[in-house]
C-alpha cells in the first residue's frame, strides 16, 4: 500500500520553524502510520498517546490528525521518548520508542552546547550561525536515517481510549466562568471550577 503522508516542509510551516525535535516526531509518526498502513485518518479513527510535550508532538498532530481538540491526542506527563498509536477501527496498535544507543551516537556535543547557549542568549552571531547549520544539517540527517536504527517499533495492545464525550457546563460560583461537569468541584456546597476550588494536601501530593 502506498501511502500519502504529508511532507515535512508543510510541518514546518504548520510548527513555525524547523528543528530536530518536529525532525524526530514527523518520522515517529510516519514509522506509525506505515506500521499500521493507515493514512491520515478524516475524523478520530487514530490516536495518539504521547509522552512528551516536544516540538515533536506538532508533527504528530499534522501527520496523523490527532489533536486534542477531538480528543484523538492524549498527553501523558512522563517525559519519556516513546509514543503509542492506536488504530479505533481495527483495534491494531503500535508503540514507538526512541533507540538511546542510536541518538547517543549521532548526537553532536558541539551542536547540544550551542543550544544552551541560543536559548541562553549567550551566543555570538559567530556560534549562532553554526548552530543553524549544524542544527539544519542534524535534521537533514534524521530524515534519512532508517526508522528502524532510530526507533523500537513493537506491536501493543493497549486499553483503547473511549471517544471524546460533551459535558454539561456549569457556572462557576466564584469566577463566573463556565466549567464542564467533568471538571467542576464543589466548595461551601457550591460547584466552582478547579483554581477556584483549590489544592488541599496533607503531604500525600
Amino acid at each position: 500500500m502506498e501511502q500519502k503522508i504529508a511532507p515535512f516542509e508543510e510541518v514546518v510551516a504548520f510548527h513555525g520553524h524547523t528543528c530536530p525535535g518536529l525532525a524526530i516526531g514527523y518520522r515517529v509518526a510516519r514509522a506509525a502510520l506505515q506500521a499500521l498502513s493507515v493514512e491520515r485518518p478524516d475524523d478520530e479513527e487514530l490516536v495518539a498517546i504521547v509522552e512528551n510535550d516536544a516540538c515533536g508532538i506538532d508533527a504528530i498532530q499534522y501527520v496523523a490528525g490527532t489533536t486534542v481538540g477531538k480528543g484523538n491526542l492524549i498527553f501523558c506527563d512522563y517525559g519519556k521518548r516513546a509514543w503509542t498509536f492506536i488504530n479505533r477501527r481495527t483495534g491494531h496498535a503500535v508503540r514507538v520508542a526512541e533507540k538511546p544507543e542510536f541518538f547517543e551516537k549521532k548526537s553532536d556535543p558541539l551542536l547540544s552546547d550551542l543550544v544552551r547557549k541560543v536559548r541562553s542568549g549567550e551566543a555570538t552571531e559567530e556560534e549562532q550561525r553554526e548552530f543553524f547549520c549544524l542544527s539544519e544539517q542534524y535534521v537533514r540527517d534524521l530524515l534519512a536515517f532508517p526508522a528502524e536504527e532510530m526507533f523500537t517499533i513493537r506491536r501493543v495492545t493497549p486499553k483503547i481510549p473511549e471517544q471524546a464525550r460533551i459535558f454539561r457546563s456549569f457556572t462557576c460560583a466564584v469566577c463566573g466562568e463556565s466549567v464542564a461537569e467533568s471538571r467542576a468541584r464543589v466548595r461551601d456546597g457550591k460547584i466552582v471550577c478547579i483554581p477556584c476550588h483549590g489544592h488541599y494536601t496533607r503531604g500525600w501530593g
